[in-house]
């Protein structure tokens, strides 16, 4: 016997659990399904895990940092084993209790594969289902690249259950994923190498900040080497054997232990047999029209990872799937704003942007760049590398975009967010009575 809803969501990640629960609070008859284990990536395999990780090497940097200026004068190094159980404490529960979350507020739960037999008919399993709307948030998977020995790579969340950390690591690619394991890895004692096939690694960042950030990651002890794309991985007797091209057209070889794999990631669509539910796809992401509904298919909504607007962040996804739910629930009246976007990544020291940057400027754009190494800042934690550029509007005085690299970056650069969110001039910011002595007070002096 078909069941029948007037919403089905397919994935219990950040998008997912934001669709199920507004579209239930709505009087909707809503279900949720998902092939793995409930929570998603986030939760059990991208964000937090990470975050846990991420926090101890912060721990661990911040003592070998000051050694012999008051934290001791020993070297320390991450206890990875003991680190990954912490890690487990947040990732175990918590499927269950996402289960549970769902069941308590009167949302049946599935697990499997889900399939589309038609534009509203849905199947897992043997149960076919059929729905008025599908919320599509699947998030998305490891791209995997053509080569001999794509088997040897390691995914980032395989890299997070090991129970002990190799000698020796390569990270192909130079994005979020392989700088914020290699600094990991290099305070668990690793030997870390980071190979970018491209002239630049973060290119979402501004690259004069890269540059800092590169030399701290050298100083770290890890190898950046951009010029260099992975053809073909062996291992031979005990080594992993990762063969490049470099841009002179000759081969080098690098051997490690492990190769982690850093080199992208493609939407968790490939199971839903979309073209069956004349679900219409581009480059391999759904195709969706400015209120998030399918181009294609108008029972079809979809957030995330998946989708084609908007960058592959938590808050952006949840964001979309907010939108998106009012959408349904209401009919079509909101578009996503992606303007005012902040983003970190989670190095040591973090690096972290919003808004433009100075590539993307314009001739009235007026560009302040501090280097801060040498600011109270970061001399007193002994952070040898710190700096921002800010992008600022000479006619307006508005912020435009900002960009900083140091201690807690990642908090300053929320308020930029909010300055240029509520449209406060750099003035107005400036202006602002911070608590002294803290990191958001060099906002006094950046913007200067």
């Amino acid at each position: 016997m078909d069941e029948n809803y007037d919403a089905f969501v397919i994935g219990t990640g950040a998008a997912g659990t934001t669709f199920a629960y507004k579209l239930k609070a709505s009087g909707m008859k809503v279900a949720i399904a998902d092939c793995r284990e409930y929570g998603g990536t986030c939760a059990l395999r991208g964000c937090i895990p990470k975050k846990v990780l991420t926090g101890a090497a912060n721990i661990i940097d911040a003592h070998n940092r000051m050694r012999e200026k008051g934290s001791g004068k020993e070297t320390t190094f991450l206890d990875w084993p003991a680190l990954i159980d912490f890690k487990r404490t947040f990732t175990v529960p918590h499927p269950q209790q996402r289960e549970g979350g769902f069941k308590g507020a009167g949302i049946d739960t599935y697990h499997g594969i889900v399939r589309f037999a038609s534009e509203s008919t849905l199947i897992i399993g043997d149960q076919r289902i059929r729905t008025n709307y599908i919320a599509i948030a699947t998030g998305s998977k490891p791209r995997m690249p053509d080569i001999p020995g794509k088997e040897y790579f390691v995914t980032s969340e395989q890299f997070m259950e090991m129970e002990n950390i190799p000698e020796r690591i390569i990270f192909a690619g130079g994005g979020y994923i392989s700088f914020e394991f290699a600094h990991v890895a290099a305070r668990a004692g690793s030997e870390v190498t980071i190979l970018q096939r491209g002239d630049r690694v973060l290119k979402e960042f501004d690259p004069d900040l890269v540059d800092f950030l590169v030399k701290a990651s050298e100083d770290a002890g890890i190898r950046v080497i951009t010029g260099h794309e992975v053809r073909k991985i062996e291992k031979i007797n005990e080594s992993i054997v990762t063969t490049c091209c470099r841009k002179d057209g000759k081969e080098e070889t690098f051997y490690a232990d492990m190769i982690v794999h850093g080199l992208g990631r493609a939407p968790a669509i490939e199971e839903l047999q979309l073209e069956k539910g004349n679900v219409a796809l581009e480059k391999g992401n759904i195709v969706l029209n400015e209120y998030l509904q399918s181009v294609s298919n108008p029972k079809v909504y979809a957030a995330g990872d998946c989708i084609l607007p908007g960058p592959k962040l938590t808050p952006v996804v949840s964001m979309q799937a907010d939108i998106a739910a009012s959408n349904i629930i209401e009919g079509n009246k909101s578009g996503a704003d992606y303007s005012v976007i902040p983003s970190t990544v989670f190095t040591i020291p973090p690096l972290a942007m919003v808004g433009v940057s100075e590539s993307t400027s314009s001739p009235g754009h007026k560009v302040l760049f501090h280097d801060m190494s040498q600011w109270y800042s970061a001399k007193r934690t002994n952070i040898r590398y710190s700096a921002s550029k800010v992008i600022i509007d000479e006619q307006t005085d508005r912020i435009l975009g900002a960009h900083i690299l140091g201690l807690n970056a990642e908090e300053v650069i929320n308020l930029f967010a909010l300055a240029m969110k509520y449209d406060l001039t750099a003035t107005q910011l400036r202006s602002t009575i911070f608590a002294y002595p803290s990191i958001s007070y060099d906002l006094n002096y950046i913007l200067k």
